[in-house]
């Protein structure tokens, strides 16, 4: 199974080959690969896939599946498995 994060380009790099940026992932910052994206612009939202800014997307979906990363990340919170060390 593969993931794509959405994040949003603070920062390119035009010097360096490939193509680089600072891409935000609601605050956590990385470094990605721009090559495959020339007509990125920073503020732009792009999906990230290993690494890689593989397409383009508008604010409002890149905001809306961050929103349902953050309400999955918050129901596995509520799930509690046992822990293996606590007898029966």
């Amino acid at each position: 199974m593969c993931l794509a994060i959405p994040g949003k380009v603070l920062e390119i790099d035009l010097t360096v080959q490939p193509a680089m940026g600072k891409v935000s992932f609601g605050g956590i910052q990385k470094k990605v690969c721009l090559e495959w994206m020339p007509d990125v612009k920073v503020g732009d939202y792009v999906i990230v896939h290993v690494g890689f800014a593989i397409s383009k997307l508008n604010e409002e979906e890149a905001l809306e599946t961050l929103k349902l990363f953050d309400e999955l990340d918050g129901s596995l919170d509520e799930l509690k498995l046992p822990d293996p060390e606590e007898p029966r």
